[in-house]
């Protein structure tokens, strides 16, 4: 049996890799905060609040798409290949971004990139969870939102120049082709999810992935434990979508879903969209206010990174949501 816990050493390169996900949705979700007044100037919508709302949230409606199709994705091609999916869109619609000339190819592109955008967080946290050795699960997660935090400033700050540089917001929708194109190629010398692989009865495949991860001695130790549990949805047609609302499941995903939907509605996104008109309107440097957001989220997530695997996840919930 083993005595000790796996190292992070193996496991951390894969994971930093998968990061780049959260990274590009901090990005996108903060990239046309700045630049939003100046592109519509040049698109030719200036004081229209409806076109303008509409840049913003087109890219939701995409994601709300993609992540319609995540789940199936990597489970069908396996979560590497899904990662190279979710940023071919996001390669796309940062292309047509960059070249707009009208509204409706700004909205086409910011579509695009909200489909990949969709497809990858749900299996970022997947995968990072499937690789992790169980004592840095937690930390690991923590990862996802110190990569959107970092995203998110990253954005703010690219976009301070706009109003100085004439033609600037294009260079910030290039600037996010970058982590998309490294994803791809990254993602070919990742490690493969080894739950993953050994679902698809790819025993022997799963095994040498763990021992990327996890080292030998805790790749056997690990192979021999998931050998005692069932196989679940192995060879099989896996759960049915109708016992998501009912059953053994549905008291965790009711609660989990609404975890979520109130994080939303807390209205921070409205923040992270349109804290630079509201600053500016409120009569302090929206350069300055932005980057103090985006500061103050990237600390929140460093605490939380500490804190998770000491306090649990349920006493970090209930503090946060007491915070907030």
């Amino acid at each position: 049996q083993e005595s000790t816990a796996p190292g992070w050493k193996l496991s951390f390169p894969y994971v930093i890799s998968a990061c780049a996900v959260p990274l590009l949705f901090g990005y996108h979700i903060g990239v046309v905060n700045e630049p939003l007044e100046t592109i519509s100037v040049d698109l030719g919508f200036h004081g229209d609040t409806m076109q303008e709302g509409l840049v913003v949230s087109t890219c939701l409606a995409g994601a709300f798409v993609g992540s319609l199709m995540s789940g199936w994705i990597a489970d069908e091609i396996g979560r590497r290949r899904a990662f190279q999916l979710c940023a071919l869109p996001m390669l796309i619609g940062a292309s047509i971004c960059a070249t707009a000339k009208s509204l409706t190819a700004m909205l086409s592109g910011r579509f695009f990139v909200g489909i990949g955008l969709g497809i990858g967080p749900p299996v970022a946290s997947l995968y990072i969870t499937e690789i992790s050795p169980a004592n840095l699960r937690g930390t690991y997660g923590s990862f996802i939102q110190i990569a959107t935090c970092f995203g998110l400033i990253f954005a703010l700050l690219i976009g301070i120049p706009v109003g100085r540089i004439e033609g600037w917001w294009r260079i910030c929708f290039w600037l996010s082709a970058i982590p998309a194109l490294l994803l791809i190629v990254l993602m070919q010398f990742c490690a493969e999810s080894p739950l993953w692989l050994y679902k698809q009865g790819r025993d022997a495949e799963a095994e040498a992935e763990f021992e990327r991860l996890l080292g030998l001695p805790h790749s056997r130790y690990t192979m021999a434990e998931l050998s005692k549990s069932d196989r679940g949805d192995k060879g099989g047609a896996g759960m049915r979508t109708a016992e998501l609302f009912y059953g053994r499941h549905s008291r965790a995903i009711f609660i989990g879903s609404t975890l979520f939907a109130l994080q939303q509605l807390s209205g921070i996104n409205a923040v992270f969209y349109f804290s630079s008109t509201v600053f500016r309107r409120a009569g302090v440097s929206s350069s300055l206010a932005n980057v103090s957001v985006g500061i103050a989220n990237l600390i929140g997530s460093i605490f939380a990174m500490g804190l998770i695997d000491i306090l649990g996840r349920k006493s970090l919930l209930l503090w946060s949501f007491l915070g907030m």
